[in-house]
């Protein structure tokens, strides 16, 4: 399961819950209901697709024209952060009549809640998509159980 809201720092949390199977739909809860000032200062959201596998679980992080030296890809306290921050802002000295995107600065963190084995994490980045594997601990991955309703 998984399901998403936003911490005091301004960083995005997801959670991979117990179980196998589907994510919960958290995503109209905090998430969408809470702004935070931090989200208006200079950090954008670039949207992810999560992915369960037997074996994985896989982010994809859409974020195109991005350079692949100033996207970072940390673990620390089972929780998962990429985030992207450019060396120099190149369009500084234009001026724009309209301006829809931007190549700025992005923070997004996932709690991992012991069900990864972090140190077996691999991250690419091609064709504007970062893909980030994580592989499930099979120890804390246990599959569904359903009860019997009496």
């Amino acid at each position: 399961m998984y399901n998403e809201h936003r911490c005091h720092s301004g960083k995005m949390h997801g959670h991979f819950g117990t179980g196998a199977g589907k994510f919960n739909r958290h995503f109209g809860g905090p998430f969408g209901q809470h702004k935070h000032a931090m989200f208006n200062q200079g950090f954008r959201k670039v949207p992810v697709n999560i992915e369960e596998t037997e074996s994985n679980f896989v982010i994809e992080l859409f974020a195109p024209a991005l350079l692949k030296e100033n996207l970072k890809v940390v673990t620390k306290d089972d929780v998962l952060t990429i985030s992207y921050q450019p060396k120099e802002e190149a369009d500084a000295g234009k001026k724009y009549s309209r301006r829809e995107y931007s190549n700025g600065t992005f923070e997004r963190a996932f709690s991992l809640n012991g069900k990864v084995l972090v140190e077996d994490i691999s991250a690419s980045y091609a064709d504007g998509i970062l893909k980030v594997t994580l592989p499930k601990n099979p120890e804390t991955n246990t599959p569904e159980k359903d009860i019997l309703v009496d």
